[in-house]
């Protein structure tokens, strides 16, 4: 789900704010494997965690930039009616960026959540197109009054190659199946489905067999991960605490809708149990992603916002302690993800646009 970057339209008003990065000089590695000095403009002050911020993509709604097994390509979701994509599709490319980025779904529809999986020849995402070639529409997004996201009941989840081919489908019925990605083991899927009713984890095989849901509380729950061993798994929710709030959420599901403006970070066992909330901050707390040592959890987040915005990356050990302020975009960052060997971030950021709305992909070196 990347309707978060909607609300990135008030943007344009922050044109002051574009160029406020350090001018620190870094060692950059060249295609032909030498090194050169240059200016690490990209980067905010206070962002000690990053170095040699490279910026992948230019143009368009760039997002949830997702490694490879091997750390040498991502795939992504890109949007740009100017370029004839007027809905998400997911696109692949080398994390060097030197190359062209490659659509890889099939250019129908609407597609969301794209992941690798093991030996990097498949990739799994969901996708709308069965329901029909052009985007998907929500009839009731315009009658409430309140920021939502749409649930498409027609994304089903399936495997394909890098050529576009569907190769085979995982879910095969009327209820929302996405958000899925793949256990750093090889062998679990987990995802979302609203297929009891309510928005829920739930794991499969890599074959799409053995589907076991893994959260039962009301309240969305989704945007998980496994641990880099595979055993837990964080995710991003919401919980209704009162009858007003649990009424409000059950009648926009049932128009396919969801209210994102206030989630927590959870984890638990890749069964589902021990399950318990990390983060307590309030507003909206999304986009997790374990930290290579598997103790702690980068996430994106606009606790600190008076007006919804900006969304910067944060880090929490998993017991919710030692919170600590990753990014310092005046505007967006987020859908954060170590690669494989824990030494990059891939984010994405609205950092380096020059006014424009456009939210691309960028990648750095991680100092921990």
């Amino acid at each position: 789900m990347k309707y978060f970057i909607i609300l990135l339209s008030v943007s344009v008003f922050f044109t002051a704010c574009k160029n406020k990065h350090s001018k620190g000089t870094t060692s950059l590695q060249t295609e032909d494997g030498s090194s050169e000095t240059q200016a690490d403009s990209l980067r905010y002050p206070g962002e000690v965690h990053l170095r040699n911020i490279r910026q992948l993509t230019y143009g368009g709604d760039n997002a949830e930039a997702y490694f490879s097994f091997s750390g040498n390509h991502l795939t992504f979701q890109f949007t740009q009616k100017d370029a004839g994509v007027p809905c998400d599709q997911i696109y692949m490319m080398p994390v060097s960026g030197k190359s062209h980025k490659q659509l890889i779904s099939t250019g129908k529809g609407r597609t969301t959540c794209s992941y690798f999986l093991p030996g990097d020849t498949l990739i799994l995402y969901s996708s709308t197109h069965l329901s029909g070639d052009s985007c998907p529409e929500n009839p009731f997004m315009k009658e409430v009054n309140q920021y939502v996201w749409p649930v498409f009941n027609s994304f089903e989840i399936f495997i394909a190659d890098l050529k576009g081919n569907i190769v085979r489908q995982l879910t095969d019925n009327a209820y929302y199946d996405a958000e899925a990605t793949v256990s750093p083991r090889g062998d679990k899927i987990v995802f979302t489905s609203n297929r009891n009713g309510d928005l829920e984890l739930y794991t499969m095989n890599i074959d799409g067999s053995d589907v076991r849901q893994i959260t039962h509380a009301p309240g969305y729950d989704g945007g998980a991960f496994f641990s880099p061993d595979g055993s837990k798994i964080v995710f991003r929710a919401s919980r209704p605490k009162t009858e007003e709030e649990l009424d409000n959420y059950r009648s926009l599901l049932s128009k396919g809708l969801v209210a994102p403006s206030k989630l927590e970070i959870f984890i638990c066992n890749a069964d589902g149990s021990e399950l318990r909330q990390v983060t307590h901050l309030g507003k909206a707390n999304w986009a997790p992603y374990f930290h290579p040592s598997g103790e702690k959890i980068i996430f994106c987040s606009n606790h600190k916002s008076e007006r919804g915005f900006p969304f910067n990356l944060y880090m929490i050990n998993v017991d919710g302690t030692r919170l600590e302020q990753i990014t310092f975009d005046p505007m967006f960052d987020s859908f954060p993800m170590f690669s494989p060997d824990g030494k990059q971030l891939v984010f994405c950021s609205n950092r380096n646009n020059k006014g424009t709305r456009d939210t691309n992909i960028f990648i750095a070196e991680w100092v921990d």
